[in-house]
């Protein structure tokens, strides 16, 4: 009996891990084939160009858990650098997304503490440095973005980018 419980034990061990890998498959530091390299379109947006970047929004990430700006104004199909400062002593992120994709996330972090990630969608940024995110937001609409280390998006860590018509005047 005790052999048959440790081969259970170790067959669900095995199965958690494998459900984490696939859940969070991207969030894992081996290299990408050539095909997952392709811009993914999310209703947000995509991952942009450099080369494409009509201008540069600088935030600032606080240990007092805020963006600043924590509402950002973009018109629609901008390629726009999102120049990340992190003032505080902690390590911050920012994840963009919508309100749901991001509090799927957070949940999946409650779980998972240790994940990495390394989606164009998403920067670590250590404590004192400064981190850049490429991103054209080729959707109209209200997206959020947030801080989902630790219990940072709990505390009120997040903020919101009005992503304007490309008509819109």
């Amino acid at each position: 009996m005790n052999k048959t419980f440790k081969s259970i034990a170790a067959g669900l061990a095995l199965a958690a891990v494998a459900a984490a890998s696939l859940a969070h498959e991207s969030h894992s530091a081996k290299p990408k084939s050539a095909a997952a390299l392709a811009p993914e379109q999310k209703a947000w947006g995509i991952a942009g160009k450099a080369g494409a970047v009509k201008r540069t929004i600088d935030i600032a990430m606080a240990d007092d858990m805020t963006f600043s700006p924590s509402v950002i104004e973009v018109r629609e199909g901008d390629t726009i650098r999102l120049r990340l400062k992190n003032r505080g002593k902690e390590l911050h992120e920012l994840v963009l997304g919508t309100t749901a994709e991001i509090e799927a996330h957070a949940a999946m972090m409650k779980k998972f503490p240790g994940m990495e990630h390394d989606d164009p969608w998403m920067v670590h940024v250590p404590a004192g440095k400064t981190g850049d995110m490429v991103w054209t937001f080729n959707r109209a609409g209200d997206f959020d973005f947030a801080c989902l280390v630790k219990d940072h998006y709990e505390l009120g860590m997040a903020g919101r980018i009005r992503v304007l018509p490309a008509g819109q005047s």
